[in-house]
């Protein structure tokens, strides 16, 4: 009796197959792609094609050109003390396997890499947020294409760098405050090691690093999912991390941070040794060796106008 029965409820699920019954998530998805087509809409990609990612990336910049200062610097506060978080998890996680570092040097950089910035970048992405090192890549797109000014790319640029400075320096002084990082040496380590680098350490650091940021702010600005996202960011930035490159609002955060902590390091060295050939290189990581192949091939960088 009991075979029976299981033959006839194998026979009824195998017919339900054959006829073509579908999971109730595909179904409901079929359902509003078709209700969208119906309504003449249309469906939004995971991931946008490389054209259509480039216009995007334009049309992200001209939006953020055209905010006002106010805004762009208090969006610009928010996005520094994104990416100072970013940074205080890598220092309390990846600076704090001094074992690790020393047995296996490879492994402390990639957890180092892996456990911090990326989640500050994915906060400023999500929200908003006005980051400077980002912006040297989208609204440079824009400006290139002729959809902002050059006096819009710089009030852009100065204050979401700015603001940057702001909300990394509040994020240092309350990470200090809270002595959560207990008598972990990592902060003084780092902070004193970026500004004893060579100008053209610096600023090719600064190139290198921009690169990887902004090829994760261009990726992910054509995913339409959160996952997507996630993806896009969490590589290229990880990557970074891992190969010691500097990004100037991470070091807006690590190096003052270092120093409330006793680095030896004045304000005046973290300018002239570190931020400003770090700030050039990101500008260049940014607008040139990042975005400049797109524009030329997507968009209409150097071509004469017809």
């Amino acid at each position: 009796m009991f075979k029976k029965i299981f033959a006839a409820a194998l026979l009824a699920s195998s017919v339900g197959a054959f006829n073509g019954q579908a999971p109730a998530a595909f179904t409901q998805k079929h359902n509003s792609e078709s209700a969208l087509r119906m309504s003449g809409g249309s469906v939004v990609p995971d991931l946008k094609a490389p054209a259509a990612l480039y216009e995007g990336a334009v049309a992200a910049g001209a939006a953020k050109a055209s905010k006002s200062w106010g805004d762009i610097f208090k969006l610009g506060i928010v996005s520094g003390a994104h990416i100072g978080f970013g940074s205080y998890l890598a220092i309390t996680v990846g600076g704090a396997c001094p074992g690790i570092a020393a047995s296996n040097p490879g492994l402390q950089k990639i957890i180092f890499g892996a456990f911090g910035l990326p989640f500050g970048l994915i906060m400023t992405l999500i929200t908003g947020g006005e980051l400077f090192t980002g912006n040297t890549a989208l609204v440079t797109a824009a400006w290139k294409e002729g959809k902002t000014d050059g006096k819009s790319l710089m009030k852009n640029w100065i204050a979401s760098y700015t603001g940057n400075f702001v909300g990394s320096l509040l994020l240092a002084y309350l990470a200090f405050t809270s002595q959560t990082l207990g008598n972990a040496p990592a902060s003084v380590a780092i902070a004193t090691a970026k500004c004893n680098l060579p100008f053209e350490v610096a600023f090719t650091r600064g190139i290198l690093c921009n690169w990887l940021v902004c090829m994760a702010v261009y990726m992910a600005s054509g995913c339409s999912t959160m996952i997507g996202k996630m993806t896009a960011v969490w590589f290229p930035i990880s990557a970074f991390v891992a190969l010691g490159l500097d990004h100037s609002v991470a070091n807006m955060f690590i190096i003052p941070l270092g120093i409330m902590r006793g680095a030896e390091v004045t304000f005046a060295q973290m300018m002239i040794k570190n931020l400003i050939p770090v700030t050039l290189g990101n500008i260049v990581g940014g607008a040139v060796t990042c975005m400049m192949p797109f524009g030329m091939t997507f968009g209409k960088w150097f071509k004469k106008s017809e």
